[in-house]
């Protein structure tokens, strides 16, 4: 199973929520959206833990099965049929949501999320 992994996701991991990290042990391969890792790195911006979160990601990232993953030309065009279609049925989800679905469809990946609002994204498979 290859996933990608929203900023609620990883927090959960790194919380040790134990489905979090069961499901990404089993994950043949991580992908962290580019729009995650700057809200994680805002978030530690913000936050009174910086340096210690900011060495977590990087062990994170630094393991073979992760893979910062980039939105390109391609990304636009499923981030636009998103956009429709949530727009058809008067449905808004936050701007870096609709990035990171784009990224995840575009990919055929599992998002890893806690946000109920996806579900208005049924051609985003989530856990």
């Amino acid at each position: 199973m290859n996933i990608a992994l929203d900023t609620n996701a990883y927090s959960d991991f790194m919380r040790g929520n134990p489905s979090r990290v069961h499901i990404l042990r089993a994950a043949r391969h991580i992908y962290l959206p580019l729009i995650v890792l700057g809200e994680l790195r805002a978030g530690f911006a913000y936050g009174n833990q910086k340096s210690t979160n900011a060495a977590n990601l990087q062990r994170f990232l630094n393991s073979p099965r992760v893979s910062i993953l980039l939105p390109d030309d391609q990304t636009t065009h499923h981030y636009a049929q998103l956009y429709v279609q949530l727009r058809k049925g008067s449905v808004a989800i936050p701007t870096n949501d609709l990035w990171i679905a784009a990224v995840a469809v575009q990919h055929n990946l599992i998002l890893c999320t806690s946000d109920d609002h996806f579900k208005h994204l049924p051609q985003v498979p989530r856990c």
